[in-house]
């Protein structure tokens, strides 16, 4: 295909494509800049300008761009078998795949069911949740608890679990069985508290609610090990270990999402129980999985789970949930390199990285605007604040981040703005080198946005 002139492709957007999450004033008239290429941990905008790739796509691009030997696995695989239907037939690299992550993943969760992406993973764990207590004998346990602040997907049951408020004003959800526990993130929120009493606060609201709902109601809580999109928010110590107690002594399931800490973000393939101390009974991953070069996601089951399921009196039972695109050959040959890969060292790149990238990004807590740094692994969230004892967050700007992220885009680095909010997650393969450059881009870039709003009168410093 010819290269096609920048604005005649601006053009064909505005008037073709429907951008993700559009506002009604310029649904299908949008225009987001276009990125014409990628190499490493960068990217090039239409006009050739070089970015870092800060978000990694979308917490995704974990092994970078352009990498060549993922590119002739995805050639070759086509060339051998494109696709079959998963309906009646399998294929080499699924089974392969499968056993694969089964092997990574912790205690007995060894049964893989693959899907297109992390919202259908958490569609398929939610409708297998709700199938195994029918086939149980115990319909009744249908209630869901999920968190605020969490983000689980986009399909019509993982959307409903979401958190954020400002996707849901104009948008309808399952909510009847939906129950959403406080958010564990204790910015702002300690008010004179301990960082262990604001734990202990939200390990007694979930009893509360297990309480007053009877956990014979209750078919499974849900859970980011780190809230991704709501800000990178890392729960207190000892909070997702107490969480997945009292799951077990209630006979309420433990599903925990790693669309986005699975697959070398924390130095794992999966963080539950190398970071977090816990053996979930199912784990939902996509996006790191194939670092973003193909669209695959899935689910990890336990044996127990399985084995109660054969043994029930209802052999008949269907599991009646399929994609067309479940172990998609290209898919799953791709998972397989991506994990070799981070297998050769990029996993152990992430682990010597890590506590360089949080270390230095805490450097910008001396910012006036700077309220919180806050992350583990290669994942972070810097949020800015309009003064340090406004129990309002947005008090400052609701578009300061984008602010931020404008100034740090002329400067050489892609950000992910989210209100007040710069969130960071960049590809696995940074060095300490890379880590230097983010860093500093970041103040200068924070520096410019503060400049800005005091210049508009907007904020004082």
């Amino acid at each position: 295909m010819k290269n096609i002139p920048n604005d005649i492709l601006q053009e064909n957007i505005k008037k073709h494509l429907i951008q993700p999450w559009p506002y009604a004033s310029s649904i299908g008239d949008e225009y987001r800049e276009i990125v014409s290429n990628g190499h490493g941990i960068y990217i090039e905008d239409a006009e050739g300008n070089k970015l870092i790739d800060g978000p990694a796509g979308m917490w995704c691009s974990n092994i970078g761009h352009r990498n060549e030997e993922i590119a002739q696995v995805m050639f070759k695989q086509a060339m051998e078998l494109s696709y079959n239907s998963p309906w009646y037939t399998s294929n080499e690299p699924s089974a392969k795949l499968s056993k694969v992550i089964s092997d990574h993943a912790p205690g007995d969760l060894s049964n893989v069911f693959f899907t297109t992406g992390g919202s259908t993973a958490v569609e398929s764990a939610l409708r297998f949740v709700h199938y195994y207590y029918n086939v149980l004998g115990t319909p009744e346990k249908k209630l869901i608890l999920c968190r605020e602040d969490g983000y689980h997907g986009s399909t019509f049951l993982s959307a409903s679990l979401n958190g954020k408020s400002r996707t849901s004003d104009w948008m309808n959800y399952q909510n009847d069985n939906i129950i959403k526990l406080s958010s564990p993130n204790s910015f702002r929120k300690l008010q004179g508290k301990s960082i262990e009493e604001f734990e202990d606060g939200l390990i007694d609201e979930l009893n509360e609610v297990i309480n007053k709902q009877d956990s014979k109601n209750i078919a499974a809580f849900i859970g980011e090990p780190i809230q991704a999109s709501g800000g990178v928010i890392v729960p207190p110590k000892n909070y997702l270990k107490r969480v997945r107690e009292i799951c077990k002594k209630n006979n309420i399931l433990f599903i925990a999402d790693e669309v986005v800490t699975g697959f070398g973000r924390m130095g794992h393939i999966f963080a539950s129980e190398k970071v977090f101390g816990i053996v979930p009974d199912i784990i939902t991953f996509a996006k790191g999985v194939t670092s973003g070069y193909f669209p695959l996601g899935g689910i990890v089951i336990s044996n127990s789970l399985i084995k109660n399921l054969r043994s029930s009196n209802h052999s008949d039972a269907m599991f009646g949930h399929g994609l067309t695109y479940s172990s998609h050959p290209i898919g799953c040959a791709v998972a397989l390199k991506n994990i070799e890969l981070m297998e050769n060292g990029i996993l152990d790149n992430v682990l010597e990285i890590a506590p360089i990238f949080q270390s230095k990004l805490r450097t910008l807590l001396d910012l006036p605007i700077v309220g919180d740094v806050r992350g583990e692994g290669l994942m972070a969230c810097i949020e800015c604040v309009a003064d340090y004892d406004d129990s309002n967050p947005l008090t400052l700007d609701l578009k300061v981040g984008e602010i931020i992220d404008k100034h740090c885009q002329k400067l050489g680095l892609l950000l992910r703005p989210a209100i007040n909010m710069c969130i960071l997650s960049p590809p696995l393969i940074i060095n300490k080198s890379d880590v230097d450059n983010i860093v500093s881009i970041l103040r200068k870039g924070i520096t410019l946005a503060m400049e800005e709003l005091k210049s508009k009168g907007i904020w004082n410093y």
